[in-house]
């Protein structure tokens, strides 16, 4: 085996350091690096499965203009031409970039130099706007900067650990099961999470609120009147402070408990807790951020830490965990149409002062379009070019539709891309394939500030090229030759540095200047490192503002704007998955990530399902003003009454309906432009279709327009689960009598019908029906695709859907890290394994990531009862 390149996880914004290892096949290992601060070598199960992503299947390799293969040479002056004429005619204002968190940090910083420094836009904005961006606003408004003030390690270091609007169990697992060994070594640190739905974050928790969803403002603008009137605070201590505690002071406990729908002991239970715990950290994501009023969500968090004195020490803070792997790098180049590179703003001086260091005179100086209304101007015909890089905005802005119809009538649409296809790539005109992990090379940021390298371990496929290169290559061919000039994303990296230390001397808060002088040498060697990093040491925590002071920020709570009524009667919420991530683009095409989850569902209570006449299992039709998806119920207790929770990642490549944007309404904050995408009013309804069904097949197939279809990865055949309101499967007797394949078919008074097809022996096709969803063995059919011909006897077993031979079906896939089935896991409870400790002994499950262990605690519970 060689040695190993250490990396950084492309996933979420822990920012996990790995280790790649090349086998003796020519596979690669990959697995946690133990060196590394953020991780010290655990992994979810995402990165453990990264090796398993690196194949080429579906990859996007060539350049492409209209659909057709061209020369690099050809697609860069074309698209140059293209741009350049657009800017002519048209203005700066006409052309937009709308970038990724994917990209690293040398991609980012060319983009947003091209842009802002040399086109004259301010029309780059991110996908992470859609993520984070209600945070930047937060933390502007209180510290004069985007400094985030914790660090990991502060959690080993805390009294009370407050989790609101975040699943971290299955978002941000690793730091999740980094709570949960600093809970095991210090019992008397607490929990509280902070979320409607008691979701696997609640296993640790010491007190769980399960508030209104959207309320979150009142319980902690209530805090900070109770921490005034226990220690009031000293007069004019913060900028804003007379204004915030005067709204404060009309949110009594009565009024909280009575506005976030809780108990008034659960209330005074919490702010007990907080005002007595010497130090508290809160830990807070997308259930924050992602409001129409999610900027004052933020400001009402940081507000209670600075009253409290619980920020800038060890083991306190407001703490944004990010999504994506270099949200914050794209944070720091000024990634978001709000800002300007390096923390510099839209103000005069800041202006200037980017004007000297790049020597351009063409500086933004108005803040571009956000990701929403981006997407809207196109719409309009004002913006008429738009470059896509490393994202999927199809599937993942809200009112899909509209965005689907803005790019459809934009008269140039770049799409930068690993993938050959993706809901967003229908609509390019020009198609630039790019280096995908383990092919790039640069630097991420993660949510605690720290700078980690992505090295590359494979060889460049194809035709792809780094994003940077291809952006300086537009640059040149657009007259800017001279400030492009790169040869390597070191140099960029130095040039980014430099910056951030330009006329600086203490006045911004992002500061990596003394890095700025790396060679070649050091950079490819440099180790994690958390910003500020200057010549002169890291600086103490303070406020950036102009008056020296930390600022209170004025919150007055609101609830959603999304509002049920008699045609829409339930609030909608979506979020991550445990085993998926964002479109699935690399995700959904791993075996095992499937496993857990297969499909689309609605976590509905059981109150409200006996109200709609749903059951378990069954499908429904979910439906808001702006569109509709199918989805499979999920009846449980861990929902509130009144609202569902539906996942986020499936788009129009894994299922036919299944994409949950689609109903989302574009509503936005007013400060952040961060979309409310966790609250929608929608309706739903059994959907009772004549049959339900799985098809298993060799190649791929066509399904006929009425059938619903759900993809599945599985090894080296095309799987779908399916459904339909016709009873007629004609469709796929006629595909394979076409084909010219043999058949073998078994029906029972249209309760069920299943199908074989074959060719010299081999199985090309399998297809189970029935009026209910088939219980199948899933094992046993894979492997008949796998095991060449079949004999008369074990075909007939399979058209039963039973195990040729001794396949074992080991049930839903609980623990995905070592592909443990429920089945498994209920027979080792049943001969005596009784406790998540023993299960991992015995099976292994729950002992890598962790994220399985409240399932396991809940199989244990229903053995028991």
């Amino acid at each position: 085996m060689n040695a190993a390149v250490r990396s950084t996880c492309p996933y979420c914004g822990v920012g996990c350091g790995v280790e790649a290892r090349q086998t003796e096949t020519g596979r690669y290992d990959i697995t946690g690096d133990k060196r590394h601060p953020a991780n010290f070598g655990r992994l979810c199960v995402k990165g453990a499965a990264l090796g398993e992503t690196l194949g080429l299947q579906g990859r996007l390799l060539y350049p492409e203009i209209e659909g057709e293969r061209v020369e690099w040479d050809a697609a860069l002056a074309h698209t140059a031409q293209r741009l350049r004429t657009i800017i002519d005619e048209h203005g700066p204002q006409a052309v937009a970039f709308y970038a990724s968190g994917q990209l690293l940090t040398e991609d980012y910083y060319a983009a947003n130099k091209l842009m802002k420094g040399f086109i004259g836009s301010a029309n780059i904005d991110t996908n992470s706007r859609l993520c984070m961006s209600s945070a930047v606003v937060g933390y502007k408004r209180a510290f004069g900067a985007d400094a985030v003030p914790c660090s990991y390690e502060d959690l080993e270091q805390t009294d009370l650990v407050v989790l609101v609007g975040s699943n971290a169990a299955w978002a941000h697992p690793v730091l999740y099961q980094r709570l949960v060994q600093a809970k095991q070594q210090r019992p008397q640190m607490k929990v509280v999470v902070i979320d409607p739905r008691r979701t696997a974050t609640c296993d640790i928790a010491d007190l769980h609120l399960a508030l209104r969803p959207g309320s979150d403002a009142g319980l902690f603008v209530g805090l900070l009147n109770y921490l005034h009137l226990q220690q009031p605070l000293a007069a004019e201590q913060f900028d804003g402070q007379m204004a915030a505690l005067a709204i404060a002071s009309g949110w009594s406990m009565a009024k909280c408990a009575d506005f976030c729908q809780l108990e008034a002991e659960a209330v005074q239970t919490f702010w007990q807790w907080f005002s007595q715990a010497d130090r508290a950290m809160t830990l807070y994501t997308m259930g924050i951020n992602q409001s129409s009023s999610g900027s004052d969500k933020c400001s009402a968090i940081i507000n209670v830490h600075l009253a409290s004195g619980k920020l800038g020490r060890a083991g306190c803070g407001p703490f944004s965990l990010t999504g994506q792997p270099n949200a914050m790098g794209g944070r720091e180049v000024g990634g978001l149409a709000n800002q300007l590179a390096c923390h510099m703003n839209f103000e005069p001086a800041d202006i200037a002062r980017l004007g000297r260091f790049w020597g351009s005179e063409r500086i933004a100086e108005t803040p571009g379009l956000m990701a929403v209304e981006l997407f809207a101007a196109i719409g309009r015909g004002e913006v008429k070019a738009v470059w896509i890089m490393g994202t999927n905005p199809v599937v993942s802005l809200p009112d899909a539709a509209r965005v689907e119809q803005a790019l459809a009538k934009c008269p140039l649409v770049i799409v930068s891309d690993v993938a050959l296809h993706t809901d967003t790539g229908r609509y390019a005109n020009v198609r630039f394939p790019v280096l995908s992990w383990g092919e790039k090379n640069g630097t991420v940021t993660n949510s605690e500030r720290r700078i980690s390298r992505q090295r590359s371990f494979l060889s460049v496929p194809g035709e792809a090229r780094a994003d940077w290169w291809i952006i300086s290559q537009i640059a040149r061919r657009l007259g800017f030759g001279e400030a492009f000039g790169w040869q390597h994303p070191q140099e960029i990296f130095c040039e980014h540095a430099a910056l951030s230390g330009y006329e600086n001397d203490g006045l911004r808060a992002f500061d990596i200047s003394g890095l700025a002088n790396l060679s070649r040498e050091q950079y490819d060697a440099l180790e994690p490192v958390r910003w500020p990093v200057t010549t002169k040491g890291e600086r103490a925590f303070k406020s950036w503002r102009a008056s020296g002071k930390f600022q209170l920020v004025p919150v007055e709570p609101e609830l959603p704007q999304a509002v049920a009524d008699r045609c829409y009667p339930l609030i909608l919420n979506t979020g991550r998955i445990r085993d998926q991530w964002h479109t699935m683009t690399r995700t959904g095409g791993v075996p095992r990530l499937m496993q857990h989850i297969n499909m689309p569902f609605l976590e509905i209570h059981p109150y409200d399902a006996q109200r709609y006449g749903i059951q378990d299992a069954a499908l429904v039709r979910i439906a808001s003003r702006r569109g509709g998806m199918v989805a499979r119920a999920q009846v449980s207790v861990i929902q509130q009454a009144g609202s569902v929770f539906v996942p986020m990642h499936w788009s129009q490549r894994f299922a036919r309906k299944g994409q949950i944007n689609s109903l989302v309404a574009d509503v936005c904050d007013p400060h952040s432009g961060q979309p409310e995408s966790k609250q929608t009013a929608v309706r739903i309804q059994r959907w009772q279709p004549a049959w339900q069904g799985e098809i298993f097949a060799r190649d791929p197939i066509a399904f006929a327009a009425d059938i619903q279809w759900w993809r599945q990865a599985s090894p080296e055949v095309e799987h779908f689960l399916c459904a339909a309101d016709s009873p007629s499967v004609a469709w796929l007797e006629t595909l394979a009598a076409g084909r010219g394949w043999q058949l073998q078919t078994a029906c029972g008074d249209g309760q069920f019908y299943h199908l074989l097809a074959w060719r010299e022996g081999e199985l090309q096709l399998a297809f189970y029906a029935g009026k209910s969803r088939p219980e199948i063995n899933h094992s046993a059919v894979l492997a008949a695709f796998a095991n060449g011909s079949l004999t008369p006897a074990e075909r007939h077993l399979l058209l039963a859907g039973k195990a040729p031979g001794a396949v074992i079906d080991a049930g839903k896939t609980i623990c995905s890290c070592f592909g443990v089935g429920e089945k498994t896991i209920l027979a080792a409870i049943a001969t005596g394994c009784q406790s998540v400790a023993m299960l991992g002994e015995k099976l292994q499950c729950g002992t890598n990531c962790g994220s399985c262990i409240p399932e396991l605690r809940a199989l244990l519970t229903k053995a028991a009862n």
